[in-house]
């Protein structure tokens, strides 16, 4: 998956928005102001940090050399995808929708709520 699709699914989410808060370079996507995906637009090699339950987490990296322990995060809660190792779309988007269903179970009631009326 290139960075052009992931990023148009990841919009096409619920209360999904892009941000910069770091720098100019790295795209932060939240859900309802909290984030679930971030990647560097200046980096050659295409990858993306994204939440991960930490018992998935150790799985997907002991199965999959293409995911790591979250590069600059959390390394119990978050992983580093390299999305153009050869991982299939399918693997990717689950992966993604992961991070954001974690995201948006964590968020507070009220704003389960409001992403639900959207």
């Amino acid at each position: 998956m290139d960075i052009e699709t992931f990023h148009t699914y990841c919009l096409s989410k619920k209360g999904v928005e892009e941000t910069f808060p770091f720098d100019e370079v790295t795209m932060v996507l939240k859900v309802m102001g909290k984030m679930f995906a971030a990647t560097s637009l200046k980096e050659e090699t295409f990858r993306v940090n994204l939440k991960c339950d930490p018992e998935k987490a150790l799985e997907l990296r002991e199965e999959y050399p293409s995911i790591i322990p979250g590069w600059h995060m959390n390394k119990k809660h978050w992983n580093t995808v390299y999305f153009e190792d050869g991982l299939e779309d399918s693997l990717l988007i689950e992966l993604i929708d992961h991070s954001y269903d974690l995201v948006v179970k964590g968020l507070k009631k009220k704003d389960r709520e409001l992403l639900a009326a959207m």
